[in-house]
């Protein structure tokens, strides 16, 4: 049942994934679940709510990853890190959480997984050096807070993906006046009723 949900969500998104992709992410579904019994990673418990609240609530944003490095900042569960790390091999991707049991994790994932694009730190975001073309976050902190304390990494010409859930206008109306919106995209997850949006900002010169 579980690969089968999982197949449908992804065609509803219009991501094709190869099979071997498909049986990773539904692996770390289960390790995910399984270290959530002692460290409480997720509030989910339930391993078909998993798929549209975990698995398919963080490839929603994977048509708006682009190709450089990317940092996931209070990955947690790696969320969305692992899933887009996953589905694209080729892709750079770096975790940061400043909860050991968590970064643990990310790690033991990573190294389950197979997965050799995969780096976890522990560490808080705002004493981490480095560049990155795009640093994201999924109920991380507000969008101000967010970018004020990654902004040292983020590369020239670099990206914000903001994941949220209603659309955050008064965050948005509050961010300092260098800081463009470059886009508000309404994400539609299979088998997750609430609003999603992803939002997508860059620093001004």
């Amino acid at each position: 049942m579980s690969a089968t949900s999982l197949a449908a969500g992804l065609a509803e998104l219009g991501i094709a994934l190869p099979e071997a992709a498909q049986h990773q992410l539904l692996a770390f579904r289960d390790l995910l679940l399984k270290w959530n019994r002692t460290y409480n990673l997720t509030a989910l418990r339930d391993p078909a709510q998993a798929i549209s609240h975990h698995l398919l609530d963080s490839l929603a944003i994977l048509p708006h990853v682009g190709s450089g490095p990317l940092l996931d900042v209070g990955s947690g569960g790696g969320l969305p890190g692992i899933p887009l790390a996953i589905a694209r091999p080729e892709l750079s991707v770096s975790m940061v959480d400043t909860v050991q049991k968590k970064a643990t994790f990310l790690q033991q994932a990573a190294i389950e997984l197979g997965l050799k694009n995969v780096t976890a730190h522990h560490a808080r975001v705002e004493e981490m050096s480095g560049q990155y073309a795009q640093i994201s976050s999924r109920a991380f902190a507000e969008i101000g807070l967010f970018i004020s304390l990654t902004r040292h990494l983020l590369a020239p010409g670099g990206r914000w993906l903001a994941m949220k859930g209603v659309r955050p206008d008064d965050e948005l109306q509050a961010l300092p006046a260098d800081i463009a919106v470059e886009a508000i995209i309404p994400l539609a997850v299979p088998g997750l009723d609430a609003e999603r949006h992803l939002i997508i900002l860059k620093a001004g010169s």
